[in-house]
């Protein structure tokens, strides 16, 4: 490790794989034991809990008490130490032989946390798990840099805490996405997820469906697309699908408006980001689903709960399958602490006035939720649905009426919307009713003749829309 390395580091803050310790204490050896149990991981001596350098002595006393922690743990965990600056950081390798205890018992690695798990609990995962990691495994097809998207990079580096000062291939070996290895850069899963130009050509699996269904069930699919640009843009690119597809009504309070969505989106978002995190990457053939039924949506992973889990466990206690994937996610503030998932999913739901999401276990882990009715909210709007400025097929639908009158069909066929109804449902009545598109002929809405044109508020939307867009 260098200088520029420690400095990588001290900008990333806690996570998976990294700790931070002003001195060496009591509960030493059982970060040494977590971090063996989990991915392997790094201990900064010389660094407060906020990031800052406070130095600490390189002694050999303090090299030989690390190293007979490390050697007492049930089996030895392998560590290596090494100096840089004032700071004195202990390489932890993950175990071969797992689950690794130290005299306090069995830990593993939950983020920036290090948990405590019973002896059959540890066992059990390990068992049924196995030791080799997905999201850590390198992927000996990607070629760096020609794979490499240096944008998506640049974008998730935007969102974290980390500065571009330093080289770039110090960042990715630092943050876990990838490993040096006889002079090359080899990059790991986790990082052909989040950074590869085309992720699928390397895994297949490593996309997002979303379904827009007629009614309750698949007999009907109106719209559907697959995302599969990265685990954050495809996240990203999910949210927007349904904000587009699901109605937002809005109530003016005190010459204020407040646009109401028909979904928890919060606690969507929450539910499509654990489905990507948590979701079993060993199964090439199957894939997160995001599926908009009339009364409900559905949000599906592969692989069910992971190994020592149960239903009961939900909300209450965590287990991650891809620790790095979960670290990445975390450090771009898509996640927050360890187990909170469910917990935020139901509480972002009821807490709005939402009815409580249903969560599913088999081979498939599903999280539904379920739309706000005036029923279940006296402060449900009785007002015509609205959307927001960031939809696509609205801003197409407006610009291509601008100067002139325009029939339903060509707004459709410019809004890219197959089904007739869907298209007059959930965009033209929504536009008139707001305001933004008006009819040529208002007292007879379904004459042949009609005509829609945008509105002086219809403009200004677009103006709107453009300065988000920017």
């Amino acid at each position: 490790m260098k200088n520029a390395d420690l400095k990588i580091l001290l900008q990333e803050g806690e996570g998976t794989m990294l700790e931070y310790k002003a001195k060496p204490n009591k509960d030493i050896a059982s970060v040494l034991t977590a971090f063996a149990n989990t991915a392997g991981g790094k201990i900064l001596l010389g660094v407060n809990d906020k990031g800052q350098v406070v130095g600490i002595e390189d002694t050999n006393e303090l090299r030989g008490n690390i190293q007979n922690l490390a050697r007492n743990c049930d089996p030895p965990v392998q560590v290596t130490l090494q100096r840089i600056d004032a700071v004195v950081v202990v390489i932890i390798k993950e175990s071969d032989n797992k689950p690794v205890q130290c005299s306090d018992g069995f830990f593993i690695r939950q983020g920036a946390v290090t948990q405590k798990l019973t002896r059959e609990e540890i066992h059990n995962l390990f068992k049924q798990a196995g030791t080799i990691r997905f999201d850590l495994s390198v992927c000996p097809k990607f070629s760096y840099p020609n794979d490499f998207d240096h944008a998506k990079f640049k974008y998730w580096l935007k969102k974290s805490t980390i500065t571009l000062e330093s080289n770039i291939e110090d960042i990715l070996v630092n943050i876990e996405a990838a490993e040096h290895n006889e002079g090359k850069l080899l990059f790991r899963n986790a990082g052909v997820l989040f950074f590869a130009k085309e992720p699928r050509r390397f895994l297949n699996q490593a996309y997002i469906t979303c379904l827009l269904l007629k009614g309750d069930n698949k007999a009907d699919v109106l719209d559907r697309k697959d995302f599969a640009e990265g685990v954050v843009e495809d996240i990203e690119s999910s949210l927007r699908f349904v904000e587009r597809n699901t109605r937002t009504a809005y109530k003016i309070e005190k010459l204020q408006r407040e646009n109401i969505p028909e979904y928890p989106m919060g606690a969507l978002r929450e539910a499509i980001t654990n489905a990507v995190m948590h979701r079993d990457w060993f199964i090439e053939g199957g894939n997160v689903f995001v599926e908009i039924y009339s009364d409900r949506i559905e949000v599906t992973s592969p692989g069910g709960l992971p190994a020592g889990m149960s239903y009961g466990d939900l909300g209450r206690k965590s287990i991650r399958r891809n620790p790095l994937i979960a670290d990445l996610l975390h450090r771009i503030d898509f996640i927050e602490k360890a187990g909170t998932g469910i917990r935020r999913m139901r509480e972002g739901a009821v807490s709005s006035g939402y009815p409580e999401p249903e969560f599913k276990v088999s081979n498939f882990f599903d999280a539904v939720f379920y739309p706000l009715k005036a029923e279940d909210s006296s402060s449900t709007p009785q007002a015509p649905p609205k959307y927001p400025s960031s939809t696509p097929q609205v801003v197409a639908v407006l610009k291509a009426a601008l100067n002139e009158g325009r029939k339903r069909e060509e707004l459709q066929e410019v809004a890219q919307i197959k089904d007739r109804k869907h298209f007059r449902v959930n965009y033209i009545e929504p536009l008139v009713s707001s305001g933004l598109l008006l009819m040529t002929m208002p007292d007879k809405p379904n004459s042949p003749k009609q005509r829609y044109k945008t509105t002086k508020e219809g403009v200004a939307y677009l103006k709107q829309a453009e300065e988000e867009n920017k």
